[in-house]
C-alpha cells in the first residue's frame, strides 16, 4: 500500500504543474461525490446497496446499549437521535470547553464514554466508534455543511490551514499541491478531488470498510513520505476543523462511497 502511494504521489510530480496554493472558489466548490464514475455514485445513493450502511445499522443497536459503570446508554441522555442528533455533524469539530481547544466528532463520543457512563474509550478507528460516529453524522444527511462560528475556533482553524499548505515528506509535496491546484485530473486512474470531508466517515472500497477522514489523511502522508500524525492528535483535528471550512455549505453525505 505505502509503495503504491509513493508511486502515484511521484506520478503528481512529474505530470502537475504545482502552482502556490490559492484555494478553491465558492461557485467551484464541489463534493467527492461529483468526481466519481456512475457505479460509485449509484453504490452510494442506494441506501440498500451501501455497504456505510452496515456501520450505520451496528451504530444504532449501540447507541441504544448501556455502557460503563454508570449502565447508561447514549439514547439515556439523547434519546431518539433522529431527532437530538440531527445538525451535529454539520457543526463539528467544535470548541470543546474541558480541553480549550476543538474536539471532532469522534472525540466527542469518547469524551461522553467518559464522563457520561465511565466507560473505557473506544480505540480509534475501531468499529464500535465507526459505527456510533457514522450513525450520528448520518442523522445529518442531507442537511449542509455549517461551521462552527465560535471565534475562539480561528487559531486552530488557522493552524489547520497552514498544516493544508505545508509541504512535507521526502516528496515535498503539501495537501494543497493535489486538492487545491490540480483537482478534476486523475491521479494513477482515479480522479482528484478537492478534500472536501462532508461524506466522513465514509466507504472507501480500497479499504473494503468505512473509515474516518484522519485515516485518510494519515494515508495521505504516508504517500508523500511523511510520518503521520498520531489518530487523535491536536494536527489532525485542526485539519479537519480547516477542511469542514472549505467544505461549507455542500451536503453531508455519510456515509458516501469513494474508491
Amino acid at each position: 500500500m505505502r509503495i503504491l502511494c509513493g508511486v502515484a504521489a511521484i506520478f503528481v510530480v512529474l505530470t502537475c504543474h504545482i502552482a502556490a496554493a490559492d484555494g478553491i472558489e465558492d461557485e467551484d466548490r464541489r463534493s467527492g461525490f461529483d468526481f466519481m464514475a456512475p457505479e460509485t455514485r449509484a453504490l452510494q445513493s442506494d441506501d440498500t446497496s451501501n455497504p456505510g450502511m452496515l456501520w450505520v445499522l451496528q451504530g444504532e443497536q449501540l447507541w441504544q446499549q448501556a455502557e460503563g459503570q454508570a449502565e447508561i446508554a447514549c439514547s439515556g441522555c439523547h434519546g431518539d437521535a433522529s431527532r437530538t442528533m440531527h445538525g451535529v455533524a454539520a457543526r463539528y469539530p467544535a470548541y470543546d470547553e474541558a480541553t480549550g481547544r476543538p474536539i471532532d466528532l469522534a472525540g466527542r463520543i469518547n469524551s461522553c464514554r467518559a464522563t457520561r457512563q465511565r466507560a473505557e474509550p473506544l480505540a480509534p478507528e475501531s468499529d464500535a466508534l465507526l459505527a456510533l460516529t457514522t450513525y450520528v453524522a448520518h442523522q445529518s444527511r442531507g442537511m449542509r455543511v455549517m461551521p462552527a462560528a465560535d471565534p475562539r475556533l480561528a487559531p486552530f482553524r488557522e493552524n489547520g490551514r497552514r498544516l493544508f499548505q505545508s509541504r512535507i515528506g521526502q516528496l515535498d509535496l503539501s495537501c494543497a499541491s493535489c486538492h487545491d491546484d490540480n483537482w478534476g485530473k486523475r491521479l494513477g486512474g482515479a480522479p482528484i478531488p478537492q478534500a472536501h470531508p462532508n461524506g466522513y466517515p465514509l466507504y472507501r472500497l480500497e479499504w473494503q470498510a468505512v473509515g474516518s477522514l484522519q485515516r485518510r489523511l494519515r494515508n495521505c502522508m504516508i504517500g508523500v513520505r511523511a510520518e503521520p500524525f498520531a489518530f487523535g492528535a491536536p494536527e489532525l483535528v485542526d485539519l479537519e476543523l480547516y477542511l469542514t471550512e472549505r467544505g461549507s455549505g455542500l451536503p453531508i453525505e455519510t456515509p458516501a462511497v469513494r474508491p
